[in-house]
């Protein structure tokens, strides 16, 4: 025990004795400075030092060109400013939110599906905010919106809506709707212009019951559905109707209409097809269906546009959105909800004069022969088509017909009125003179 702090101190001086006899020749170095005789001496001693510094001076001049090797990278940062072009093409494709506003019977019908299937799909989402439709394309103009819906072209009448692109992307059927209880369950076009200009104001009139016909309709400007009806029926999608009932928007027009057996309005047939409570009335003995308004055979159907301004910041990203509709997938969720995807339907747009001359026959409230009605309401909807002329000259064959026909009737008339009068003579008795 006497020996332990010994023991505990000899590794200590050994480590310290061993550190001395290291650093020896350094510290011997240092008191040779003193021992220099002359002081001039010890200048150029520290001449070393001076001509040190030349080579630190050297130092320094290489030193600034490799610092100028950074700045010469300085190029290479400008590529991300070349990048930016590309870097403002993301929007177009996929990381841009989209926010579209339309009426509640385009929302309903069909934009409220495609844009959860197109969010699942692209992931983008899409805002749907419903209300009217000229309160979308409003939006749209004024860039609170992205893009609107619309059942109805520009209005040629609001100038504002010239500088937006309508883009048709489907067709839709116009449906008249009544309640299930009305027994009625065709109406001809001449009466739907009838009952919209007041002319024709009973259910007995339309083959139904003697109650008076009570009418709805979207009491907001320019409404697409509205618009679209009245300009086929009228030429005018803003013409004045005798239309006592008006509601805010279509789902409350629905509403009323379920309520009341003897009600008549128009929706379309992608926001009510299959809905229990609305009877869908057929169109000149035509079922309303995704099939008749692909062939044409139901004559009231109308495009769907996509309105945007193409000066918006996501207008690219609006029109991605238009390119997916003309995918396999939009179009088996088009025609899911009765909608025809406008590719599908050309024919229907070569075919539109046709259709618009045979509806303006329809209304014609004075009964001239089809041929000329045709012809007369082509001349007013496109004159110098090869369709009018065709019509022209049909109506002039039938008028020729006509002319020839009642010829030969007089003729006949004629011949008959001759033949029983010569009859007659030879059955009349001859006197005979007495003698």
């Amino acid at each position: 025990m006497t020996h332990t702090p010994f023991r505990r101190a000899l590794p200590r001086a050994l480590f310290l004795l061993s550190s001395a006899l290291w650093l020896a020749p350094s510290s011997a170095a240092e008191p040779a400075k003193p021992a220099t005789p002359a002081p001039a001496t010890s200048k150029p001693a520290a001449a070393p030092a001076s001509t040190a510094k030349p080579a630190a001076a050297a130092a320094t001049p290489a030193a600034k060109p490799a610092a100028a090797a950074p700045a010469a990278a300085k190029p290479a940062a400008a590529k991300p400013t070349a990048a930016k072009p590309a870097a403002a093409a993301k929007p177009s494709t996929a990381n841009a939110n989209l926010v579209w506003r339309g009426d509640i019977a385009s929302s309903r019908g069909f934009m409220n599906e495609l844009a959860k299937q197109y969010e699942r799909e692209k992931k983008v989402k899409i805002q749907i905010t419903p209300f009217s439709t000229i309160s979308g394309i409003d939006a749209a103009m004024q860039g609170t919106a992205d893009f609107a819906g619309s059942l109805r072209p520009a209005h040629g009448k609001r100038p504002e809506e010239s500088g937006l692109t309508f883009i048709p992307v489907a067709w839709d059927g116009l449906v008249m709707i009544t309640s299930p209880a009305n027994p009625v369950s065709s109406i001809s076009i001449k009466d739907i212009w009838r009952v919209y200009y007041g002319r024709a104001d009973n259910w007995k009139l339309l083959g139904g019951n003697d109650k008076g016909i009570n009418m709805y309709a979207v009491a907001g400007p320019l409404d697409g559905v509205e618009y679209a009806l009245r300009w086929l029926i009228f030429k005018n999608g803003d013409q004045r109707v005798a239309v006592p009932r008006l509601y805010l928007n279509t789902s409350k027009l629905e509403e009323g209409v379920t309520l009341d057996p003897a009600a008549l309005a128009v929706s379309t047939l992608s926001n009510t097809a299959g809905n229990p409570k609305l009877k869908l009335l057929n169109v000149e003995g035509v079922v309303p269906s995704t099939a008749s308004v692909r062939d044409g055979s139901y004559p009231l159907y109308t495009p769907v546009y996509v309105v945007l301004r193409e000066d918006s910041k996501n207008a690219a990203a609006v029109k991605d959105f238009v390119a997916w509709l003309d995918t396999p997938a939009a179009k088996t969720a088009l025609l899911k909800r009765q909608l025809l995807p406008y590719s599908d339907g050309l024919t229907l747009k070569d075919g539109d004069e046709k259709r618009l001359a045979m509806i303006e026959t329809k209304v014609n409230e004075t009964p001239i022969s089809a041929p000329a009605a045709t012809a007369a309401a082509l001349s007013r909807v496109a004159p110098t088509s090869t369709l009018t002329q065709e019509a022209k000259a049909e109506a002039a064959d039938s008028r020729s017909k006509k002319a020839k026909s009642k010829k030969e009737e007089k003729a006949e008339k004629a011949a008959a009125d001759k033949a029983k009068a010569d009859a007659s003579a030879a059955a009349t008795p001859k006197e005979t003179s007495g003698g």
